[in-house]
């Protein structure tokens, strides 16, 4: 347990609740002064002792910079206090860290004073003047909690009931009596917090649902979307409207489109798909050029606006794609039946069409309906094999489009977008779903050729809307936007890249992106390539949907969007709308309708890729849990005041060794140099050193691994 929950026997107040109660007094009193024996009134108490003890906490805040003597005996608030807003962007142990406006330095707030803050948050803050070289404060409010839904393992403390979270949250949360059934003391539950009660140690909840037995493999995934607010299974409601949607198309729907049916056409996908949301088709031209249609799951036909299928999947907002399973956005019926662009039947698209020739000079474009009849289904490897064999079916469509893909990425690349191509664990199963070898999944030229007919229908689609042309208004839309890098990130990753002989040219966005690309070709394959690719990508903004069209800097597009995988993204289903719409001639939509829309998916994105990193964690931590005490070369891949993160060379599984773990000296974060630092002897853990470590422990239930000094 974290907490010790035994009752206090005495009903007097401890030093820590007096220091508390002082500081609210001179916090609603910012310009009066107190002497000890007005604060004991105002708090009505009579007794010396307390009164003697008022006297030692009121002289105790003026040397830690929270008061000030104002005359002898007297004080008041320090007058550069201030209340600012600020969001959480850490959570540790001893407290949190919260990002503040036109403040560089980070306000840390100890746990006893952060009323229950969890990073996201937005919160108002009282900030400090620095207190040994560290800017701290106090949570006065929560101003937005981002998270009131936990999950965790349910344990009983005297018939109360307590939640042990599997995040790392510096609370459990308290459940009442009259909310526990005895029947799920011991399992892994997803519970509501209905009271933050700041006078407790503990929030209150209640439980929502029992998920299962803990260390149960379909628990653990379970308890990892629900931490994230994702629903493993469809409503019944949802998955029968689902079912009424009728397979054939109707003639009538034939004949307003396109018709590519008589047309090679094929697909190229993960050997393990069920979900084709693309298909290509390639026919020769009489000038000698190339017709390649781009033909995308027309799902907006299936799934109309506001019906029940499209507020469940607006929910969703996104397919979730873990180590053992893919959790669809839509009812399974729909993404890998009727919507899937499956070999050897009818299927309606959203398609575009570009006439391109053998330099791969895009002449022309189209962006139409169309429905297509897909000939064969090749896994990535089989339609590689037939590239590399000069042998098989659609071997000329597929020469072709292999030549011209590797064009347009060359390109692309020379007009500066970055090639971040990075190597993939992935892990081999048994039948019962237990990790049995990790291997790394190899990038092949066929990857790379759907990835360039993609983004180029996407930056098609998003320049047929966002280029306004003379006399027209701009109409809304939804871009896929990526910032500029910001400065002292790159900055860093400048400082830490050098120790390693490696640099980048820091004096133009063009000059940037080009050394960084030389970066990741000289990293590649190296020991310390992922650890620098991983920081290449932290340096990086991140990626995100919005209304206001900034252009790619990672792609170095002045147009994006995401149109190419309506299956799997709500965002891509809703520029099938708007598209559809706009061809038509039809006024713009309201701008703050479709940008709530983007706000939401983006975050929804973000809690996707969170639950899709736990579940590499958890098999990662299954994977090393028979190897206690095995002996692994790997490369120190994060710094924290905690300790310091190791990726293990062999198998790129990473644990932590504890700061409190390390013997010899006494050691301290410097941020810095990125390092751990012993005061005495100097002796330094920095990021990017070469290390050797040993398995110490392995948590399943927090998806972390132990590790120490060998």
């Amino acid at each position: 347990m974290k907490k010790n929950r035994k009752k206090r026997k005495n009903k007097g107040f401890t030093k820590k609740q007096l220091e508390k109660l002082v500081l609210a007094i001179f916090k609603e009193n910012p310009l009066k002064q107190f002497n000890y024996k007005q604060v004991s009134k105002i708090l009505k108490i009579k007794e010396l002792g307390v009164k003697i003890l008022l006297n030692e906490i009121m002289i105790s805040l003026s040397k830690s910079g929270f008061l000030v003597e104002a005359k002898r005996g007297c004080f008041k608030l320090v007058q550069t206090s201030h209340k600012s807003i600020g969001i959480v962007n850490t959570c540790t142990n001893s407290g949190i860290y919260i990002d503040v406006e036109n403040i560089k330095e980070e306000i840390f707030i100890p746990n006893e004073y952060s009323f229950f803050s969890l990073k996201n948050d937005i919160v108002e803050v009282l900030i400090f003047p620095k207190k040994r070289g560290k800017l701290q404060g106090e949570v006065l409010k929560v101003i937005e909690r981002k998270k009131d839904t936990f999950v965790g393992l349910l344990e009983n403390v005297n018939g109360f009931g307590f939640l042990i979270t599997d995040s790392s949250v510096p609370f459990d949360i308290f459940i009442p009596k009259s909310e526990l059934n005895p029947l799920v003391i011991g399992k892994k539950v997803l519970i509501k917090v209905t009271k933050w009660d700041l006078s407790q140690k503990n929030p209150v909840g209640k439980i929502i649902k029992v998920i299962g037995n803990p260390n149960d493999h379909n628990t653990e995934i379970h308890s990892i979307l629900y931490q994230y607010n994702l629903n493993p299974e469809f409503p019944k409601y949802v998955e029968k409207e689902a079912e009424k949607i009728p397979l054939k198309i109707p003639n009538s729907e034939i004949n307003k489109r396109v018709d590519f049916r008589g047309i090679p056409t094929f697909t190229i996908d993960p050997a393990d798909a069920k979900d084709y949301d693309d298909a290509l088709s390639v026919k020769k031209l009489k000038n000698g050029n190339w017709e390649v249609g781009i033909h995308i799951a027309d799902v907006s036909y299936y799934v109309k606006e506001n019906s029940i299928i499209d507020v469940e999947a607006s929910k969703r907002s996104t397919s979730i794609y873990l180590v053992d399973r893919v959790v669809p956005m839509l009812p399974e019926i729909l993404s890998n039946d009727i919507c899937s662009l499956k070999s050897g039947l009818d299927r309606l698209c959203y398609s575009v069409i570009i006439e391109i020739n053998e330099n791969s000079e895009i002449l022309s474009h189209q962006i139409k309906k169309s429905i297509i009849h897909s000939n064969k289904r090749f896994t990535y490897q089989e339609a590689q094999d037939i590239i590399d064999n000069k042998k098989g079916l659609f071997l000329e469509e597929l020469l072709i489009l292999n030549k011209i893909s590797k064009n347009l990425r060359k390109k692309r690349f020379m007009n500066g977008s970055i090639n971040f191509d990075r190597q993939e664990v992935k892990f081999i199963l048994d039948k019962n779903n237990n990790p049995v070898d990790v291997f790394f999944k190899k990038t092949i030229d066929t990857n790379h050729l759907i990835e360039e007919f993609m983004l180029t229908a996407n930056k098609i689609v998003s320049k047929e809307v966002g280029f306004i042309k003379k006399g027209e208004k701009q109409k809304t839309f939804i871009y896929r936007i990526h910032d500029k890098p910001d400065e002292d990130k790159i900055n860093s990753l400048y400082n830490i890249i050098k120790k390693f002989g490696y640099s980048i040219n820091k004096s133009n966005s063009k000059n940037l992106s080009t050394s960084l690309n030389n970066l990741l070709k000289d990293v590649k394959g190296k020991p310390e390539g992922n650890m620098i690719e991983t920081l290449t990508i932290r340096s990086m903004s991140k990626a995100i949907y919005s209304t206001e069209n900034i252009g790619h800097y990672g792609l170095n597009f002045k147009y994006y969007s995401h149109f190419t995988s309506p299956i799997r993204r709500y965002p891509d289903l809703i520029i099938h709308r708007l598209l559809d719409k706009y061809l038509k001639g039809e006024p713009s939509v309201l701008k703050k309708e479709i940008e709530d829309i983007c706000k939401y998916v983006s975050e929804r994105e973000k809690q996707s890729t969170m639950a899709e990193r736990d579940s590499i964690k958890f098999m990662q931590t299954k994977f090393l849990k028979n190897k206690i005490g095995d002996v692994f070369n790997g490369i120190i891949s994060g710094v924290t005041e905690w300790g310091f993160y190791v990726e293990l060379n062999k198998n790129k599984c990473e644990g932590l060794v504890k700061i409190n773990s390390l013997n010899g000296d006494y050691f301290f974060y410097d941020k810095k140099s990125y390092s751990i630092v012993g005061r005495n002897k100097k002796i330094s853990f920095q990021l990017g050193d070469d290390i050797k470590v040993k398995i110490k422990n392995v948590d399943l239930n927090k998806k972390q691994i132990d590790l120490e000094l060998y």
